[in-house]
């Protein structure tokens, strides 16, 4: 279980990650248009059209033809019980019995069995001896979720699903017959009650409740079972509660207090408590123990620390070992172990130079001696690997021997200087030599908000760009999580504007070592990442030749002076608090939406939802009347007849903040935001193609 990336963090205008399945479209692309272009600044030609739509057909093919390719790459999809394995595939989950090999896998789940619309699962956990199942299914084109729990002991599992909740987000067992759950509101989470399936009836208590509205409530479990945690969350400080499963009709005891500026995370094992905390150097994380019966604060005794260079990004408690997930100080990932009893023992274990992302395999009921993960990046398919805590080493499954290695791209690590002097990691992808790079198409991508990492989970669609002979790169600014808590400190609320200069940096040092020229460089972010991207538009337009913003956080000083909106009173930690002079001043230095002056931006495609209650479409429509009587002034005042870059604006229905599942929405979307890009960077599609294949060729001769 991930302890320190939340389910708050998802519920902020932040990335989904490690969601991509071979027959849905990464969730990096967002909803575009179902029928074609819909609002420009300056009405698009019939030859303008017809282009665009032509290039759309033909990418369009191209991406089913790369879906196909990479269709049986490994998952996270598969978890299992004392006796089956279940498989879920977004849509139903399905089990056979284990140790009986090769069976026919028997449908447990659908989940459209509340009826209404609901059509994605979000969410699994079995009960402790496997007689209950509970899972979350998202409605479609919408947040809404809800809890179904179904009994698996009955031949006829469709006719035992026995209870449906309403707008649940988290939820764990305790024990078979016993449910916590948080239920969210408005994108708010501040309750958590206990389901009691009893001889006499279903009993639903309130056990906690959270008054203050900064704070998120979610619950999680223990991966040794013993303990339900009520996790209560804020950008400055969080506060844990435990239930013994031994006695899981008690109420919750506490574990410590808030504190301004204390962060923890909960583990147990063998009767003690393993603590995540911002108790290190630089207030990073660092590992504590305490006995459960005494778990205060003052009863914590320091394990261990990250090595200087590196910070701790996660960490999995196994029944002897503390596998910790670790970057250093270019972005590499490392797996960390430790023995749990002293002498404590470490041992670091390196992972591929192509490994960007870490995304742990779903945990079951059993199995505590192991660690299962899938590495990828953006253009290297996931492999599963496997960690033994009793043979001490990483091991691969045979059949994803084959995806181990491709090594016609290159990884390379580099560093720019922002303007106070930090050196900023920065992620290229390519194929070419770095020397060879500089009439390569650049597509950039940044976030760089709620110390969440970039996004650098498996995308067909970025190995489609990267086989094309375009550069990828990932700039870790300041105000993300790859750099550890203090990362992320020096790019919020007052800092903020660390973060579009530490982007301003790496595009011109990439431009410096000859990586591609601003003609062919393109700059891609979604939801609060367009913040950076949009300041960065402002201020340094020269830089880019398009832009694509998806579900873009555009009004920052609007929203955040709208306390009534989803949100608002949460993110003061990330933004800031108007009401506070200061803090408003400095919004309204970079707030995209407010700092849009004539001048000739780079053409943009903005993607919008008519009821996203994340990000407001009224800030969105602001953002774009603004900046098209900016640009038209701008062209009136030089030339007339001056090209105009084209503002594309597209308001899809719905309010899914994350885009379609379905597949061939998904991919049509996709195919449009490729034949954006290649148009306005005047690529030649069949151009690039006819490259491509020279370079297979090239590559296969002895």
């Amino acid at each position: 279980m991930n302890r320190i990336t939340s389910s708050y963090l998802l519920l902020l205008r932040s990335v989904p990650r490690n969601i991509y399945r071979a027959n849905i479209l990464h969730p990096f692309i967002s909803r575009l248009y179902t029928e074609g272009f819909s609002q420009t600044t300056a009405e698009l030609s019939k030859a303008q059209l017809q282009k665009l739509r032509g290039q759309e057909q033909r990418f369009k093919r191209r991406l089913h033809s790369i879906h196909r390719k990479f269709a049986n790459v490994p998952e996270n999809s598969e978890f299992q019980g004392h006796h089956h394995v279940y498989f879920e595939d977004g849509k139903g989950i399905y089990r056979s019995t284990l140790g009986l090999g090769e069976q026919e896998m028997v449908e447990v789940f659908r989940a459209d069995w509340g009826g209404d619309g609901y059509g994605s699962i979000q969410r699994v956990r079995l009960s402790p001896t496997e007689n209950m199942l509970a899972a979350t299914v998202k409605k479609d084109h919408n947040e809404e979720t809800r809890c179904m729990l179904v009994h698996l002991g009955g031949v006829n599992l469709h006719q035992n699903a026995m209870l449906v909740l309403d707008n649940v987000l988290s939820f764990e067992w305790a024990a078979d017959d016993v449910l916590f759950y948080s239920t969210q509101e408005t994108l708010r989470c501040l309750r958590v009650f206990r389901l009691h399936l009893s001889d006499s009836g279903v009993q639903t208590t309130l056990v906690y409740e959270e008054k203050d509205p900064e704070f998120f409530v979610e619950v999680s479990r223990s991966r040794d079972q013993r303990l339900v945690t009520i996790n209560c969350s804020s950008k400055i400080s969080s506060e844990v509660w435990l239930i013994d499963s031994k006695t899981p009709l008690s109420f919750p005891t506490l574990i410590q207090s808030r504190q301004p500026g204390l962060l923890y995370h909960v583990e147990h094992s063998d009767n003690h408590l393993f603590i995540l905390a911002n108790t290190g150097a630089h207030l990073e994380y660092q590992l504590l123990r305490a006995p459960l019966a005494s778990p205060s604060m003052p009863h914590w005794v320091p394990v261990f620390s990250a090595v200087p260079g590196t910070v701790i990004k996660d960490m999995e408690l196994l029944q002897d070992h503390c596998v910790f997930t670790v970057k250093d100080s270019q972005c590499r990932l490392q797996i960390q172990t430790l023995t749990t009893k002293e002498p404590y023992q470490l041992n670091t274990l390196q992972l591929p130079h192509w490994a960007c992302d870490l995304s742990p395999q779903r945990v079951g009921t059993v199995d505590r001696g192991s660690f299962g993960f899938l590495l990828s990046s953006p253009v290297h398919p996931p492999v599963h690997y496997l960690y033994s805590s009793r043979k001490q080493k990483l091991s691969i499954t045979e059949e994803d021997t084959r995806h181990i290695s491709l090594p016609e791209f290159n990884t390379t690590r580099l560093q720019a200087a922002s303007q106070d002097g930090t050196m900023v990691p920065l992620t290229l992808l390519h194929m070419p030599a770095l020397s060879e790079l500089y009439n390569a198409p650049l597509l950039l991508h940044v976030y760089g908000a709620y110390g969440v990492d970039l996004n650098m989970s498996f995308s067909p669609e970025r190995r489609l760009l990267l086989e094309d002979g375009w550069a990828l790169a990932y700039c870790h600014v300041r105000g993300g999580g790859e750099r550890g808590l203090a990362w992320h400190r020096a790019g919020s609320v007052l800092q903020k504007r660390r973060g579009v200069e530490d982007l301003a940096a790496c595009i011109q040092t990439l431009h410096h070592l000859g990586v591609s020229h601003p003609a062919l460089t393109a700059l891609t972010s979604r939801s609060a990442g367009a913040v950076l991207a949009g300041a960065l538009c402002n201020h340094n337009p020269q830089l880019l030749r398009a832009v694509i913003l998806q579900v873009p956080f555009l009004d920052v000083l609007g929203t955040m002076q709208d306390p009534s909106l989803p949100l608002t009173v949460e993110e003061r930690g990330e933004w800031g608090d108007p009401l506070i002079r200061e803090h408003r001043d400095n919004i309204a230095s970079y707030c995209p939406c407010h700092n849009i002056i004539p001048q000739l931006y780079p053409p943009i495609l903005v993607t919008a939802y008519s009821e996203d209650s994340r990000v407001p479409l009224s800030g969105v429509m602001k953002y774009v009347e603004r900046l098209k009587k900016a640009i038209q002034m701008c062209t009136t005042r030089v030339d007339v007849n001056a090209r105009v870059p084209a503002v594309i604006l597209d308001i899809q229905p719905g309010g899914d903040h994350f885009g379609p599942g379905d597949f061939h929405l998904s991919l049509n979307e996709s195919a449009r935001q490729l034949a954006f890009l290649y148009t306005e960077l005047g690529l030649d599609h069949q151009k690039t193609r006819r490259q491509k294949t020279k370079r297979q060729k090239k590559a296969q001769k002895p």
